[in-house]
């Protein structure tokens, strides 16, 4: 079993940043080949892709819509998966998910990922 405690999420204004964690407990993400993803659920959506990482960094994988503003990386050491998020805009307002799949390699559907977080709101004030 994991466990996934997302946190960071906030209030924030059009243009501003902000960085997610996931902190992993259960099984340590160093031992555990685990791929890790980020997902988003906006009200009366469904829950996206937003970006996913393989097993030891080496692969990183993003939706469009936030290429080149955010970024993901995981520091196994610590089992903890972080999102920095730039330039954030209004549709970026969203519940903000954290995944692990048992899988080494990461993918962007729901249906890989075998265990999830609570998930931390994230809202972008225009």
């Amino acid at each position: 079993q994991v466990q996934l405690v997302e946190s960071g999420g906030g209030l924030v204004q059009a243009g501003g940043s902000l960085r997610l964690s996931c902190a992993a407990s259960g099984r340590t993400l160093a031992r555990s080949n685990l791929a890790m993803g980020w997902f988003r659920q906006a009200p009366g959506q469904e829950r996206e892709f937003a970006a996913a990482i393989n097993w030891n960094g080496g692969r990183t994988y993003y939706t469009d819509a936030v290429k080149g503003r955010f970024t993901i990386s995981r520091d196994n050491a610590k089992n903890t998966l972080y999102l920095q998020m730039n330039t954030l805009k209004p549709e970026d307002t969203a519940v903000y998910y954290c995944a692990a799949s048992l899988y080494g390699e990461a993918e962007r559907t729901t249906g890989w990922y075998h265990y999830w977080g609570q998930g931390t709101q994230v809202t972008v004030s225009s």
